[in-house]
């Protein structure tokens, strides 16, 4: 019997019951820890189309990428397959992806696949009936690919942060810039979704999906107590795409538990604040506000929620902040399996520094590896001393909370 973590609401456990068949045990993975390779495609809002695989040379160094993380003992990764670089008008071109997938064989990495990261062809229309099709059978080629390399159970992710994604849309921070059209276009990526997951389970059975989603805390501020019913309402949107893939929202898109596979939770220093407030809670002050809510008691609500296998599919902090983040993760991952929530894995993202989406100066510094120029614009790969010592102390520190089998 799995205990409540503190200050969780009994009311989704009632109306979906923990799914029993699950493993406690955190072994979904190759390894625990996890390489996350920021694999955005999109359109900015200065009309660029992004390619952060490539901006980062990942694209023709992924071979000496994946060995890297071998020195912390990392053997899975999270990684892109671009959608617009090999689908040409329904025709495919798989010239950007069998490099990629072809390394992480070698180096004997497994890969959970990002088949759609933000972006998409230039002739598909998000809200167009073509966009599910060619979403389904553009994810039924990569599946061909895939199967014809490796007999390995493999793993994707249909849609990156659909409900972050729907927020950028709408926000102007996403093509195609929608505003007001957020349920609509939330929908239409679950349709592509769970068309996706019929389409690849045509060609293998076994494929395996996963969901990552940024989980938030959202609070009335201090002075507005009249705002909590707001601040819990946006609080719980955080489970829509969820919601909609299993079925439990909005049924007629066609959402079933059985594509509700592994749920994957996105946690940096900004997801808890204010709601109409002062802006974010300071994970970073001495004291910390008392309104923080910890990681294990997040995570502990969606086991509760959902039963479905779960890890922390994207987490970093930038700068000098990286070493005290990790640290604070380990523990919050303890706390989980102490709690009774079976954590899978935790994925650093990113792996490898990026520069902001608009703004190619300005480097985020977030990485376990800094990039930095040398030689003709080659960009070396330097671990970040800090980040390092405090990863793997904290990889020791997980290993002996490790949940006995």
């Amino acid at each position: 019997m799995i205990s409540l973590p503190e200050d969780v609401s009994t009311t989704d456990a009632r109306r979906r019951p923990i799914v029993t068949t699950v493993s406690q045990q955190p072994d979904l993975f190759r390894s625990f820890w996890i390489a996350g390779y920021e694999s955005s495609t999109h359109i900015n809002p200065q009309g660029v189309r992004l390619d952060m695989i490539a901006a980062v040379e990942h694209d023709t160094r992924v071979f000496e990428d994946y060995q890297l993380l071998k020195q912390f003992g990392i053997r899975t990764a999270r990684d892109g397959v671009r959608w617009n670089l090999i689908d040409r008008g329904g025709r495919y071109d798989f010239s950007s992806f069998k490099p990629m997938l072809d390394a992480s064989l070698t180096a004997g990495i497994q890969v959970i696949w990002d088949l759609c990261h933000y972006g998409w062809p230039d002739d598909v229309d998000l809200l167009s009936p073509q966009f599910v099709d060619r979403f389904a059978k553009y994810s039924a080629a990569v599946a061909h690919v895939v199967r014809e390399h490796t007999e390995e159970i493999p793993f994707y992710s249909p849609i990156n942060e659909m409900n972050f994604m729907v927020w950028g849309i709408g926000a102007g921070l996403l093509f195609p810039f929608l505003r007001g059209r957020d349920t609509e276009i939330k929908q239409q990526l679950v349709r592509a979704s769970i068309a996706c997951c019929e389409a690849v389970w045509s060609v293998d059975s076994r494929a395996r999906f996963t969901y990552p989603e940024p989980i938030i805390h959202v609070l009335p501020p201090r002075s507005k107590p009249e705002l909590a019913s707001s601040a819990e309402q946006y609080r719980q949107s955080q489970f829509e795409a969820w919601d909609m893939i299993a079925g439990y929202a909005d049924p007629e898109l066609g959402g079933n538990p059985r594509y509700l596979d592994i749920l994957g939770a996105n946690f940096y220093h900004s997801n808890q604040w204010e709601i109409e407030g002062a802006g974010r809670l300071r994970w970073e002050d001495e004291p910390r506000d008392d309104r923080w809510r910890p990681l294990h008691q997040m995570l502990g609500e969606i086991w509760i929620r959902y039963g479905r296998p779960l890890y922390l599919a994207e987490t970093s902090h930038f700068g000098s902040g990286r070493a005290q983040w990790i640290r604070e993760i380990g523990e919050e991952v303890c706390n989980a399996w102490r709690a009774g929530t079976p954590l899978a894995g935790v994925c650093l993202y990113p792996i490898l520094d990026r520069y902001d989406w608009c703004d190619s100066e300005h480097w985020h510094n977030s990485g376990l590896w800094d990039l930095v120029v040398e030689g003709e614009q080659r960009l070396n790969r330097i671990a970040n001393s800090e980040y390092s010592t405090a990863l793997v102390e904290t990889q020791e520190r997980v290993a002996k909370c490790f949940p006995a089998a």
